[in-house]
């Protein structure tokens, strides 16, 4: 029977070429793509080597006197961004594990400088690509200078105290215990204002509540203008417990609110173990942590001005009680 001049095609069972049967495996996919500094042919993995081998060689950067670090410090790795933020950290002597520099940068006075702190303190000078530097600071403004802040490593609270009344019974130590508490303040600038006056008035610690709370962070750092280095900050798990392991210690401890039961002026615990506690400017002592206090004490302030920001209240208190430890 004729066919028209078509050629039948016999069909074949199975795959063909063509169909992809033969590469599946192919298809399947290699999974997501590696960050860079993962990829080990990449200069962002080498950077980060680096980075990490310097900072084992240092000891993972400057800590605070005493520090230990253990599962209550977890504080996560900062960055510090842009060339004034950059050179005035470095002028505090923040800790730092790299300084990060864009290729080819454009070199005016605050990156000559920056490189001169950070080779003189002999922190590594990674050069980074600029998409590097994008995501280092989550696409913040960082101008080509990036400086990498280590975690802030902790002291426990109560072994702080703990230690520091040691040895003032030993007489290590010349003044009585003096610890400064937060309740409820989460500004850095606050903290590194108050680890400042602690450091001024011979204070022995922070401490700070392990939850809600500030932390040291790079802000806190550079406000602290250095007293960080000296003053240690110390977490606690439960900021009422160690009230009253304090108290149970022998430490006295002492409220800040507007509604003291007690002025400043006329305070007769300054000359012993004491922790000052201070609240939110804007909430003041919580219900549980004024229950805890020793003594509420106030500091008289002209009746128009309704509160006084937590660092100068502390600031105040911290010289008062300097004042009278020194007549006695």
């Amino acid at each position: 029977m004729a066919n028209n001049g078509r050629r039948s095609v016999k069909m074949k069972k199975g795959p063909t070429v063509g169909t992809g049967g033969h590469g599946r495996k192919a298809l399947e996919g290699k999974g997501p793509t590696p960050k860079a500094e993962d990829r080990p042919y990449h200069k962002a993995h080498k950077s980060k080597q680096l980075a990490e081998r310097s900072a084992a060689k240092r000891g993972t950067g400057t800590r605070n006197a005493g520090a230990r670090s253990g599962p209550k410090g977890r504080a996560t790795e900062e960055v510090v961004t842009g060339r004034n933020s950059v050179v005035e950290a470095l002028r505090a002597g923040i800790p730092a594990k790299a300084l990060h520099v864009a290729i080819r940068i454009e070199m005016d006075d605050r990156v000559k400088e920056s490189l001169k702190l950070a080779a003189e303190r002999g922190i590594p000078l990674l050069e980074t690509g600029k998409p590097e530097l994008d995501r280092m600071t989550d696409d913040a403004i960082h101008q080509g200078l990036v400086l990498q802040i280590p975690p802030y490593e902790y002291q426990d609270a109560y072994e702080l105290a703990e230690e520091t009344i040691a040895s003032w019974k030993k007489g290590h130590v010349a003044n009585a215990p003096l610890f400064v508490a937060l309740d409820g303040i989460t500004d850095p600038r606050n903290l590194g204002a108050i680890i400042r006056s602690v450091s001024a008035f011979s204070g022995h610690g922070v401490i700070v509540p392990e939850r809600r709370s500030v932390g040291v962070t790079a802000s806190a750092w550079k406000t602290s203008a250095g007293a960080a280095v000296r003053v240690p900050v110390a977490r606690a798990a439960n900021l009422n417990s160690t009230l009253k392991a304090f108290k149970n210690m022998g430490i006295y401890v002492l409220g800040l609110d507007g509604d003291g039961d007690v002025s400043l002026p006329d305070l007769a615990l300054a000359t012993e173990p004491v922790c000052i506690v201070v609240g939110s400017e804007g909430k003041g002592l919580s219900r549980l942590v004024r229950e805890n206090c020793d003594q509420i004490v106030s500091i008289p302030i002209d009746s128009a001005m309704e509160s006084l920001n937590a660092s100068m209240a502390v600031g105040i208190s911290l010289y008062e009680i300097s004042r009278q430890r020194a007549a006695k």
